[in-house]
């Protein structure tokens, strides 16, 4: 069976669609079939691997909203055992058109249910809010995993979003747990992000995970040309940073 993972904080900007990219595709090249489910409604996740919205292809949208199965959204990416859900602008309006519908907490896990034991990990990018959508996802997950940028405010909404995640746990989804906490975007060369990066390790001393990942120019540059970092630059210091996570991650899940 396969485990449900969603990648979330609200505050945008920490380096969250990155990791859902760089990690799902870091594991599909040592070979775990992963399936990376967008949910955010500016779809970087998507065109991250590579997907361009053509024609009338379903979108996650169509299930929250028209009931599609998920089967049939999935696309191939050009990563090797790396599918896709794709997410799409139509996003923006779902919450307001999950108001009236049953259950509306419990859709995305309904999806997913469908389609997981064909995979070792489902991946899900949450979009930077705390609304129905986000809920869903960390609904339909088995853990969570929080990227924290190696910044000042990196910390804001941290405990509100850990609140959130504990009043989910409470009424929802009894078996969601942190997988972990990723110290991103750190630069060694700043005495402020070496500061930072210490004050979280004070502060936040469980579920931290030990990789951590740097400022690299080619994780900047891959998504533009809709590629993660590891098919785009495999020796750069970001592609060896998500196969460290694969691997602390590979780890932690035996």
């Amino acid at each position: 069976m396969g485990k449900v993972i969603c990648i979330a904080n609200q505050k945008g900007g920490v380096g969250k669609t990155t990791t859902a990219i760089n990690l799902s595709a870091s594991l599909a090249v040592l070979d775990y079939k992963v399936l990376l489910i967008d949910v955010d409604p500016q779809a970087n996740a998507s065109s991250g691997v590579g997907f361009k919205q053509i024609g009338e292809k379903h979108s996650i949208y169509d299930g929250f909203v028209n009931d599609i199965p998920l089967s049939k959204m999935i696309i191939n990416t050009g990563v090797d055992n790396l599918d896709l859900v794709p997410a799409s602008i139509d996003l923006v309006g779902a919450e307001v058109e999950l108001v009236n519908k049953l259950r509306r907490e419990y859709i995305l896990q309904s999806l997913v249910k469908e389609v997981k034991d064909q995979y070792d990990f489902v991946f899900i990018d949450c979009l930077p809010s705390l609304g129905m959508i986000t809920i869903n996802a960390l609904t339909a997950s088995d853990s969570v995993i929080i990227p924290v940028q190696c910044e000042i405010f990196s910390l804001e909404g941290l405990a509100k979003l850990k609140n959130t995640i504990s009043l989910v746990k409470e009424a929802l989804n009894p078996n969601l747990e942190i997988e972990g906490i990723l110290l991103s975007m750190y630069d060694s060369r700043l005495r402020l992000a070496n500061m930072v990066m210490e004050s979280i390790k004070d502060q936040l001393t469980d579920n931290i995970f030990d990789t951590v990942i740097h400022r690299n120019s080619k994780i900047g540059e891959a998504p533009s040309v809709g590629q993660p970092v590891i098919i785009y630059d495999v020796k750069s210091k970001g592609a060896k940073n998500y196969l460290n996570l694969a691997d602390e991650f590979l780890a932690n899940n035996k």
